[in-house]
């Protein structure tokens, strides 16, 4: 599984952070992926941030 986030796309407000603090990280200087390839069981949280993002700027591939 990946997970790609389109940086210019996404506006840094902490979404996807507050789902899954496991995956992605909102900082001062913007949003950082810590896992790109996190293991299968973070799938079910990926999901929820990647349908949670109201910019629509993160996907989970298998």
């Amino acid at each position: 599984m990946k997970v790609l986030v389109d940086f210019d796309t996404c506006d840094g407000n902490g979404v996807c952070m507050s789902i899954c603090r496991e995956v992605f990280d909102v900082r001062e200087d913007g949003l950082h992926v810590l896992q790109e390839q996190p293991g299968e069981e973070l799938r079910d949280k990926l999901i929820g941030a990647q349908v949670s993002c109201p910019t629509g700027a993160i996907t989970v591939k298998d």
